[in-house]
């Protein structure tokens, strides 16, 4: 996953692998597995971007 990524970008990503993943006879098992791995390293680092904005969020509350 490329670390300059906007949440927005990786939404995308994530949204398109998500589709690639639902339709798993159209890749191989290696294919699903590196998918899938790519998905949990995408969802990971939005979960990041949203706590830290819910961080920024509480401080200015």
């Amino acid at each position: 996953m490329q670390n300059n990524l906007t949440y927005d970008e990786a939404m995308a990503r994530l949204e398109a692998l998500i589709k690639e993943l639902a339709s798993i006879g159209a890749v191989g098992m290696d294919q699903y597995k590196q998918k899938a791995a790519e998905a949990r390293q995408l969802i990971d680092y939005c979960h990041s971007c949203l706590t830290e904005l819910e961080k920024g969020l509480k401080i200015n509350s």
